[in-house]
């Protein structure tokens, strides 16, 4: 299977070139906003570069000049070096914290230390508890009022404010307040082990240099990888404050590039970045977050062939002060991350909360919501934040499907106590745990990095915990725009319009595989351990897939990294992702409820989730048509001529046409008819979970392009791209089922007999029965338009129809055993018929007297309905 990897993507991006307009760094403070002297003192001032700023907040008296709001000449603050000449708040400051902040775990503390002189300057003016007016000392005198006028830039308060207690609850004012939780953390010990232990932070380098934090003697202040980022330590410690990322008497002197928030280095990408970081190319954020090097050059929302939507200027740029047309892959981190964000938003998510906005103004408070940030660009048209500089390059609507009757629970609404539980990264154990998972309190477990989570965030141990979040699914610092999650198939390139991040159907040749598309690369998912082939056994134990696959080609699903879209579903539909004490028909299995947008409750009389994992094993000795089998979990008498069967979501089938009695692939659609394809192909969850497509297809109307592919929500119950309800009809033309097999040669009773293939249901000819060598689906079909007995599928085959423990996904009322909750072979007796039993027996007639091979049913084999 060839591939495109790392190497045509840099070839690519040096043909394409970046179109970057660059900006120095120049001293001036005269030339800023943190210029607060009166108008007429810069009168005559002409700056050399760019032009003055507006500014709203100034004296109202020509006497000071700007150096005075911030340092004097005499009687400075005695414990800060650099003249000081405010005095610092006394508040005590809530610190920042996440679950994935290994920082806390590195040191062995709860919470960050008090901000450090060094932030306190800043704070002084910032945290909005003292008028910026206000210094420690003018003309000789001591705490003295210069009276300012004007409004708040950047957080600042005039000198009239009175003081308040906290800061603004929008992320785009500044006006940062004595909560710095949503705020970038500061005194964090920037350290090698930390730097291990978090997996995606850049080493410190060995360049001594003298702090300016007091408290301490002079000792070491490390710069970040020699990038002009400066670390301030108390008693030799290394840490970020505020001056590390912001120096306030620099300016750019090229206005094109935007508002620079006084950054030592860009505040945008500036060219493709690379593995490498680069001073004159990279974002600020780079310098510290290498963010797997590669991994995040190639992403989409970095990459500059993938990345060319631009932002509106409303909502967009305004709200955001970015420059006028910026593209997605220039505004890099701070498409998804503010440094001074929402109240309420975790990991500095820009408009990560469920509060309400309109298009003109930011959000102010509210709940954690990691979809908020996505639904920002992954919406409608009217609704997102960006344009498109080319149609073809178009960002999938995802926000609409949530807003389908039918969703995964991801809003905050859909959860418990309006409680966003998932939340990745963290101090825990779960290698402890009977099924298996990942020690997070190693040295170098890069946990957060990897987004790893807590099995009991994802239910185990606690149902209430069960809900869908974006990150659930999808890295978005390793997400790709392939149709493969290594690479692209020959001629079409990342960055063309054929390129998608979503698997496509004919893409590598006729075999339909379930290799794992880009918009997964790079997140968590699991591989289930079995110590049987049994349907009637769960999975032992599960293998945690991580990381990012870098440049390697491996598919195999013993890879340390998830290469399959299934390993993804099961993290959460199986016992990995919930207690399971295989009880049947009703055990301690997460309930269906359609609070929080799910299936309501007795859809197809179930009440409960089945666990996927067991249902989809492939054994490989079932595999094929076995002539007889002692481990499917059917009773022993029904051991000849049967065998487990299953969707070949985990594994091909190996029932090829020739196995299956001369069956004609063309009873399946494209692409499930090509070639080679039937008993040697795989598939998606997704092929069948999504928003609902067409008849016959289960691509999304219009393709992929701009387009929703994934299991996010839909119009009809269990999330299904076609109708699976009793009361409709499941033997109907829009019936899940007949995306992918033919109607016309599974259901339909007008099918013509010359219209009649094989469809691998079939029996020996002879002259009581000559039609046994043709289509025997259509044959029922056709004759049970004759009585009042619709026909369904579920008649015949069991209702959930991931796998099962009878070939063909046939139920048999002869053998009905632990899971409809009976003993191994009982028999359903014809006054109870139809059977009906949840999960898998709904309105159920099959009785299959001895399993026969296909192409050799006959009549005598089958009782119930006859």
């Amino acid at each position: 299977m060839s591939k495109v990897h790392l190497v045509t993507f840099m070839l690519a991006s040096a043909v394409f070139g970046s179109g970057s307009v660059f900006a120095a760094k120049i001293s001036d403070v005269r030339g800023t906003v943190h210029n607060l002297s009166h108008p007429l003192n810069t009168i005559d001032y002409i700056p050399v570069g760019g032009s003055l700023p507006i500014r709203t907040v100034m004296a109202t008296s020509t006497q000071p000049g700007f150096c005075v709001f911030c340092h004097t000449a005499h009687n400075s603050s005695p414990s800060t070096p650099p003249l000081w000449n405010k005095v610092f708040s006394v508040v005590a400051y809530t610190t920042y914290t996440s679950s994935s902040m290994d920082a806390l775990s590195d040191q062995g503390i709860t919470e960050l230390a008090q901000p450090g002189d060094s932030s306190k300057m800043c704070l002084s003016c910032h945290d909005g508890t003292l008028a910026v007016g206000t210094v420690a000392v003018f003309n000789g005198r001591q705490n003295q009022l210069i009276e300012l006028s004007g409004t708040t830039v950047e957080g600042a308060m005039p000198a009239s404010a009175s003081s308040i207690d906290g800061g603004a609850t929008t992320g785009y004012t500044r006006r940062l307040g004595a909560d710095l939780r949503n705020d970038h953390p500061i005194s964090v010990n920037y350290t090698a082990s930390l730097a291990s232990r978090d997996g995606e932070l850049r080493a410190v380098d060995s360049n001594q240099r003298s702090n300016f934090d007091s408290g301490a003697t002079i000792g070491p202040r490390a710069d970040l990888a020699k990038h002009k980022l400066p670390l301030y330590g108390v008693a030799g410690s290394a840490q970020i404050q505020c001056p590390t990322c912001h120096d306030p008497h620099i300016r750019d002197d090229n206005p094109a590039v935007g508002n620079q928030k006084f950054l030592r280095l860009n505040r945008f990408q500036e060219a493709q970045p690379a593995a490498s970081f680069n001073e004159a190319n990279d974002i600020i954020c780079l310098a510290c977050h290498e963010k797997g090097g590669d991994s995040w050059a190639y992403s989409a929302h970095a990459n500059s062939l993938v990345g060319l939507q631009t932002y509106l200027a409303v909502p967009g740029e305004t709200l955001r002060e970015f420059p006028a047309n910026l593209p997605v892959w220039k505004a890099s981190c701070l498409n998804c991350h503010d440094t001074h964000t929402v109240e309420g938003a975790r990991r500095l998510l820009r408009e990560g909360t469920d509060s309400f906005s309109t298009a003109n103004t930011p959000k102010a408070g509210g709940n954690p919501a990691i979809e908020e940030t996505c639904f920002q660009c992954h919406t409608t048209t009217v609704s997102s934040v960006i344009t498109y500089s080319n149609l073809n390059y178009s960002v999938p609507d995802i926000r609409s499907d949530y807003d389908l009757a039918i969703h995964m629970p991801i809003k905050s609404s859909d959860q418990a106590a309006n409680s966003e539980v998932h939340d990745i990264g963290g101090n825990f154990d779960d290698a402890v745990l009977l099924e298996g998972g990942v020690n997070c309190t190693a040295w170098d477990n890069k946990c957060g990095a990897d987004f790893v989570e807590k099995r009991l965030n994802l239910g185990a141990g606690n149902l209430f915990n069960r809900h869908a979040e974006c990150s659930d699914c999808h890295n978005p610092h390793r997400v790709v725009k392939f149709r493969d999650f290594r690479g692209n198939p020959p001629g079409i390139l990342m960055g063309t319009p054929d390129a998608a991040g979503t698997h496509g159907h004919d893409e590598f040749g006729n075999i339909h595989t379930n290799i794992a598309s880009g918009v997964l690369r790079g997140i968590t998912g699991v591989e289930p351990m079995y110590s049987g082939a049994s349907f009637q056994e769960i999975p032992a134990g599960f293998t945690v897939k991580r990381g990012d696959p870098g440049s390697s080609t491996g598919e195999s699903v013993d890879d340390p990294y998830v290469t399959r879209e299934y390993q993804v579903c099961l993290k959460c539909h199986s016992n990995y992702g919930y207690a399971d004490n295989n009880v049947y028909p009703i055990g301690n299995r997460p309930s269906l409820t359609n609070s929080g947008g799910g299936t309501l409750s007795g859809i197809n009389e179930l009440t409960q989730f089945t666990n996927q994992a067991k249902e989809f094993q492939a054994p490989w000795t079932h595999k094929g048509e076995p002539l007889t089998t002692s481990d499917s979990g059917a009773s022993a008498a029904y051991s000849a001529n049967n065998h487990r069967s299953w969707h070949p979501v985990m594994d091909n089938t190996g029932r090829t046409p020739a196995i299956r009695g001369g069956l004609d692939p063309n009873t399946f659609l494209s692409p499930w008819n090509k070639v080679g394809a039937v008993g040697t192909q795989t598939m998606y969850c997704s092929d069948c979970h999504g928003s609902a497509t067409g008849l016959t297809t289960v691509e999304p109307a219009g393709g992929d392009n701009g387009n929703s592919w994934g299991p996010h929500g839909s119009s009809n119950n269990f999330l299904l791209k076609g109708v699976w309800d009793q009361n409709v009809g499941s033997a109907s033309a829009d019936a899940l089922c007949f995306r992918c097999h033919d109607y016309n040669q599974y259901a339909n009773p007008d099918t013509l007999p010359t219209d009649k293939k094989i469809s691998g249901f079939s029996g020996l000819a002879s002259a009581a029965a000559p039609d046994n060598d043709t289509n025997l689906h259509v044959q029922h079909a056709s004759k049970m338009k004759l009585t009042v007995l619709p026909m369904r599928c579920s008649q015949c085959h069991e209702a959930v129809s991931h796998g099962w423990k009878n070939k063909a996904l046939l139920v048999n009322l002869n053998d009905v055993g632990p899971e409809a909750g009976q003993s191994v072979g009982t028999i359903i007796l014809a006054a109870a018929l139809p059977y009906s039993m949840q999960p898998y027996y709904l309105s159920a007639w099959l009785k299959v007297n001895s399993f026969a091979k296909s192409g050799e049913w006959k009549k005598a084999d089958c009782s119930g309905c006859h």
